[in-house]
């Protein structure tokens, strides 16, 4: 129980970061669609998914093995930590900065974006690999976004150009690079370097390196690839009907942030009954926390649409396939989580292809014809994958579900009370 009400307060404080960067972002959105015209919205979408996805990459997903060694290393006293860090941070550090300089002539200052987000995801991994949520709330859940709405508000109410807009954007990834490695100095004990602890960082994470990839494309490519098809207007249509998905994304990572070191010391230990109650019950708080948000999306679509200005009215089927999708995909719980966490980072990988290839097939054959409504049907088809394969997956290999008796105590007063 005690590891349970751990889980619930740092995914209370995750979920509640998740949704003050969910509305801060949705704003922004609204901010730039009613500032600008549909044909600049648009390219300002497209440039900025673009460097997002090339930042993914560039992370090579080193953040999850730093979380998986640092939460196995508590048990002998974190002896030889810090190396895991420098192991994993070095090297992130080296191809962020190469693909961000590689990638100037294309993105100008959005080339800085990448080194930035991939290092900082490292230093908060750390942090969280050490039992902390809280960096990883304050500063990536809440600071950044509403840095990022005040700098691009800001420039649409001077009246600037939609060129300013990647800078506005763009400038506050610097700062929150600066206090994550303040907060990882007081966290993280000096300790001397074990020889192998690079090798043994890498061989656990390259599989995922790859699967990282895989996901960060998985993510953002459906937007570049509306832009290259449909044309920028109908990226701006996509980018603005599907602005609520961040909202299960970001709540479900923050579930995830905080319940991946338990179950990774869970596995370790052999403790499946632990590893079960753990699944169970942050599937039914993902449920809990974003299910009414999808229905009522449904519902008011045609209303919240028109927040984005007259353009964008002809996105109601775009929100209903998002809604049906995410509550489907929450339904499923952290399946990619507990996968990994269990080892099977090659299985991650596996799934994760075959998602964005369901996503691309789809996206090819619809877009021309349906434009945005497309691209929903195409995302959505990859989501359906993404986590039908992990869902059956766990439940063959180790008889684990999603919902159980387990699920019970999410709906227990005293659980919340304990967060």
């Amino acid at each position: 129980m005690a590891a349970l009400r751990r889980v619930a307060r740092g995914g209370l404080a995750g979920v509640t970061g998740a949704a003050v960067g969910a509305l801060a972002q949705f704003l922004l959105v609204v901010v730039v669609t009613r500032a600008y015209p549909v044909e600049v919205a648009g390219a300002f979408f497209t440039s900025i998914a673009l460097a997002l996805m090339v930042a993914g990459v560039a992370k090579l997903d080193a953040g999850n093995g730093l979380v998986f060694f640092i939460a196995r290393a508590e048990t002998y006293g974190y002896h030889g930590v810090s190396g895991y860090v420098r192991a994993a941070l070095v090297p992130v550090a080296v191809v962020a900065t190469a693909t961000g300089l590689l990638l100037w002539p294309v993105l100008g200052v959005l080339a800085l974006v990448p080194p930035a987000i991939a290092v900082a995801d490292v230093l908060l991994a750390a942090c969280r690999g050490f039992g902390s949520m809280r960096p990883t709330v304050l500063l990536d859940g809440v600071l950044l976004p509403l840095s990022q709405l005040a700098l691009v508000a800001a420039a649409a109410l001077a009246g600037l150009s939609g060129a300013s807009l990647p800078l506005a954007w763009a400038l506050p990834y610097l700062p929150v690079v600066a206090l994550a490695a303040l907060a990882l100095r007081g966290r993280a004990p000096r300790t001397p370097y074990l020889p192998g602890t690079a090798r043994d960082l890498w061989r656990h994470t390259a599989p995922r390196s790859a699967a990282g990839a895989i996901q960060a494309v998985f993510q953002r490519l459906d937007i570049v690839i509306v832009a290259a098809l449909g044309g920028p207007v109908q990226a701006a249509v996509y980018t603005a009907a599907t602005r609520f998905k961040v909202v299960g994304q970001l709540a479900g990572q923050g579930l995830a942030q905080a319940a991946q070191p338990r179950l990774v010391k869970a596995l370790a230990d052999g403790d499946l009954s632990r590893v079960r109650e753990l699944y169970q019950v942050t599937t039914m708080w993902l449920v809990l926390a974003t299910w009414p948000i999808w229905l009522g999306y449904a519902v008011l679509a045609p209303w919240l649409l028109r927040v984005f200005g007259p353009g964008y009215a002809s996105a109601v089927p775009v929100a209903l396939v998002l809604a049906a999708t995410m509550m489907a995909a929450t339904g499923c719980g952290m399946v990619d989580v507990v996968l990994t966490a269990a080892g099977h980072t090659t299985a991650s990988l596996l799934n994760l292809t075959a998602a964005v290839t369901c996503t691309l097939a789809l996206d090819l054959a619809l877009i021309p014809s349906h434009g945005a409504l497309g691209a929903a049907i195409g995302w959505a088809g990859g989501v359906l994958v993404k986590n039908a394969l992990p869902l059956w997956q766990l439940h063959h290999r180790y008889g684990l579900r999603p919902f159980g008796r387990h699920s019970l105590a999410a709906l227990r007063p005293r659980t919340w009370a304990a967060a």
